[in-house]
């Protein structure tokens, strides 16, 4: 049975959320370095320490995002993909079927 959505869509909408998760995992990567440090500023009071390690903890969870792309990538059937791509090469004509 045919799928009647596109797995291209879908395709080409992870990979620019993709694309858009390893642009900020530089920057957030240094937030992390910086939240770390601050952590050692002498005589920092416990309830600050407790909300930057909640804060370092945040800023590592974009290794749930990352997993939940590749979920998703793999959720899209196999050779999906590859089939939308060649029923369009031609045209986006719908089969009568």
């Amino acid at each position: 049975m045919p799928i009647k959505w596109s797995a291209l869509k879908v395709s080409e909408a992870i990979n620019m959320v993709d694309e858009y998760i390893n642009e900020a995992a530089e920057p957030l990567e240094q937030a992390k370095i910086v939240a770390k440090q601050a952590r050692r500023i002498a005589n920092l009071p416990g309830y600050l320490d407790d909300r930057l390690r909640r804060l370092i903890d945040q800023i590592e969870r974009i290794d749930n995002v990352k997993g939940a792309i590749e979920s998703v990538r793999n959720a899209i059937p196999d050779g999906a993909i590859e089939a939308e791509q060649e029923r369009t090469k031609h045209g986006s004509t719908q089969s009568l079927i």
